[in-house]
């Protein structure tokens, strides 16, 4: 028995434990967070939105760029093209982020935001439905990327 470990299983590694952190954190965001914030009315739930996505997103940026660099290093180390699909899915975060979050982003931290109106409410939640898209797109690339795993074990 082997203990030795291939460049490209190192990386599938990396790429699986970068997803799966981001995975967790973005189903965190959606099913507990963010609910949580809401709870707490359009005012206060604006208010903590800033600093919390700040933080947010710099984490799961990092994240994404590292299990998606990581799933092409792989397959270029011949693994399995799965690694390509899963790591496809997790980079497509990012411009969904940028694309479809960031408008609603700047609305929600605009200095001229009225933040106790119901529009501010509107604005999260269409940020949440957003939100849970990512989650969705992240567990995905996690399911790609066990599937990977699994075929090649």
């Amino acid at each position: 028995m082997s203990l030795a470990v291939t460049g490209a299983e190192l990386f599938g590694v990396l790429a699986v434990f970068s997803a799966s952190l981001f995975c967790g954190a973005a189903c965190y965001i959606s099913l507990v967070e963010h609910p949580a914030r809401m709870e707490c009315g359009a005012e206060l739930a604006a208010t903590e939105f800033t600093p919390s996505y700040r933080r947010a997103a710099r984490m799961q940026l990092s994240l994404a760029l590292c299990s998606a660099l990581s799933a092409v290093t792989a397959a270029a180390l011949g693994s399995s093209m799965l690694w390509l699909l899963g790591g496809a899915l997790i980079a497509a975060v990012i411009p969904f982020t940028y694309l479809m979050i960031m408008p609603l982003n700047d609305q929600l931290q605009s200095p001229s935001l009225k933040k106790q109106s119901s529009s501010t409410y509107m604005l999260l939640a269409h940020w949440g439905r957003l939100h849970a898209v990512r989650s969705a797109m992240s567990i995905l690339a996690c399911l790609v990327y066990y599937a990977a795993l699994m075929l090649e074990s």
